[in-house]
C-alpha cells in the first residue's frame, strides 16, 4: 500500500498535469462587457483607468442598437479600455445618482471621474472616437 505523503504527492502531480493540460486546451475569448450593479459599480470605476458604461433597459429599442457596439469595443479595446453594462431597470440607485434621464446613455469615466457624457444611439466610428480622445 501507499503511505499517505506518496498519495499526496501523487495527487499532487495528478492535479498540475491536469492544469497544464487545460492551460493548452484554451482558446482565448473576447472580452464582454462588465455587467454593473448598484452594488459593484463604484468598485468598477475604480478598478478601470478608462470605463465606458453603457445604460440600458431591455425594452428600449435605440438601447438594442448600441448593445453590439458595445460588446464590439469591448472585445477590440481588451487591455485599453473596459466596457460596461448597467440595466437601469435592474438598478435604478445609480441611475438616479448620476441624473439619467433618456437611455441610451454612454458615460465615460477616466481615472474613476466623468469626463464625458453621449445620450442616444450613435454609431460605433462616434462611440469610438470619444473613447480614443482618453487612450494615452
Amino acid at each position: 500500500m501507499y503511505k499517505e505523503n506518496e498519495l499526496e504527492q501523487i495527487r499532487n502531480r495528478k492535479i498540475q498535469s491536469m492544469l497544464e493540460a487545460a492551460k493548452k486546451c484554451q482558446t482565448p475569448i473576447a472580452k464582454q462587457p462588465i455587467l454593473l450593479t448598484d452594488n459593484n459599480f463604484s468598485a468598477s470605476v475604480e478598478a478601470n483607468e478608462l470605463l465606458a458604461v453603457d445604460f440600458w433597459a431591455p425594452w428600449c429599442g435605440p438601447c438594442r442598437m448600441v448593445g453590439p457596439i458595445i460588446e464590439a469595443l469591448s472585445a477590440e479595446y481588451t487591455g485599453k479600455a473596459a466596457f460596461g453594462k448597467m440595466n437601469v431597470d435592474e438598478n435604478q440607485v445609480v441611475p438616479s445618482n448620476f441624473g439619467i434621464m433618456s437611455i441610451p446613455t454612454i458615460i465615460i469615466f477616466n481615472h474613476g471621474k466623468e469626463v464625458e457624457r453621449l445620450v442616444g444611439a450613435y454609431p460605433k466610428a462616434h462611440i469610438e472616437a470619444m473613447i480614443k480622445r482618453y487612450l494615452g
